[in-house]
């Protein structure tokens, strides 16, 4: 199989012939690694009923968030914050750090991420919000030469991976913040019950892959990684010193809840005079040009597993999901698609000759992934007790290839 058909293998479209959807969500065979059983009913389904398993909103299986509240307050440590929680202005981080202060009157260090592309909409989420809930906020500002390096390298890299610059800062800027503050909890905004868990092909994270495409693509070197700025170092050196030596644990506090969108947004805007990006993941402008180059280049949209987690929380009806995405996602601002583009100091036409390289995957370049599987087992241990956020097992064991 060579190069030009290493994503597109992968995938068949509407009108291919062996195109299918999925008969209870919208997952459909657009989606790498998808597959059905007789029913005609997806893995990505399944997947979401184990994860409902693993992790149920009531009754004494499993670990519920009063039990976690309790864990993070008896390990308190000197200082002033209980737990360290990751916020971009969005709904889902922005109720998480309203849940933690005003329900389980925990005290955390809010952290945001700045790589240069925040939405001024989701900036005042932040600084409002946290002012109204008295609780400090530590923004960490990426090296925009790195920042830039790494988002120019992957669109050059001719991969789906686009958002691996946000993805590595977001970490390490938590991770980072945990360590200089001593304190073992960060707590991430995520739920797979409203957003579900994006495929292996279209967002792999592993720090070899990460070096390769800078070394192909690239032009500048990382600084050196010190455990309280780590910068954009995020390799499995890196984990094992944050999740094994520091035992930093990182919990998706949503997986626990019975999150509604719709009634989270009447909370926030009454509580926290909170407003509504226009849609989600817009808390940072760069998806717009994500989104743009996904649908496009690679036949991606995102919403299929959004969309398809809402209709099996019963959040969204799969009638009106399904007539969603017949409509390009509005997130896909031709406004600020050239607003991306110049403040990475690319031109149209160099634009579009990147577009026009041959779609690939992580597997055209070098990674851990075979080492990785070989760590399985631990990877699930990691995962289950919150030294690894738990989606990290589920998405390299069960949305793979």
């Amino acid at each position: 199989m060579n190069k030009q058909s290493q994503y597109h293998k992968y995938i068949k479209s509407k009108g291919e012939s062996g195109y299918k959807i999925c008969s209870n969500c919208i997952c459909d065979t657009s989606i790498p690694g998808i597959s059905f059983d007789e029913s005609g009913i997806c893995n990505f389904c399944d997947l979401h009923s184990k994860m409902d398993n693993d992790f149920p909103l009531q009754g004494n299986k499993g670990k519920d968030i009063s039990k976690i509240v309790r864990e993070i307050k008896s390990r308190k440590f000197k200082g002033k914050h209980d737990c360290i929680c990751g916020i971009s202005g969005g709904r889902d981080s922005m109720y998480t750090l309203y849940y933690l202060k005003k329900v389980h009157k925990l005290n955390p260090l809010a952290v945001h991420f700045n790589d240069g592309f925040g939405n001024p909409v989701a900036g005042r989420n932040m600084v409002e919000g946290c002012d109204i809930l008295g609780i400090k906020l530590i923004t960490i500002t990426s090296d925009w030469r790195e920042s830039k390096d790494i988002r120019l390298a992957f669109l050059k890299a001719s991969t789906p991976d686009l958002g691996t610059a946000t993805d590595i800062g977001i970490a390490t800027a938590l991770f980072g913040v945990a360590t200089k503050e001593n304190i073992k909890y960060v707590i991430i905004g995520q739920s797979f019950r409203t957003e579900g868990i994006a495929p292996l092909l279209w967002n792999y994270l592993d720090g070899k892959y990460v070096k390769d495409v800078l070394q192909c693509h690239g032009t500048k070197k990382f600084r050196p990684w010190q455990p309280t700025d780590p910068g954009f170092n995020l390799g499995m050196k890196e984990i094992f010193f944050y999740t094994v030596l520091k035992r930093i644990k990182t919990i998706p506090l949503l997986y626990y809840l019975n999150y509604d969108r719709q009634e989270v947004d009447k909370i926030l805007e009454k509580k926290l005079k909170w407003k509504n990006t226009g849609a989600h993941y817009f808390d940072d402008l760069y998806q717009s040009l994500m989104t743009h180059v996904l649908r496009l280049k690679f036949n991606i949209d995102r919403r299929l597993f959004n969309y398809s987690a809402l209709v099996r929380s019963k959040q969204m009806t799969r009638e009106f999901a399904l007539e969603k995405v017949k409509s390009k996602y509005n997130i896909e601002d031709p406004e600020i698609i050239s607003l991306c583009l110049k403040r990475m100091g690319l031109t149209e036409e160099e634009f579009k000759t990147l577009m026009r390289r041959a779609p690939l995957t992580f597997l055209n370049y070098k990674n851990n992934f075979k080492i990785i599987k070989l760590f399985k087992p631990v990877i699930y241990i990691l995962s289950k007790w919150n030294y690894l956020p738990n989606s990290t097992y589920f998405k390299y064991f069960k949305c793979g290839l």
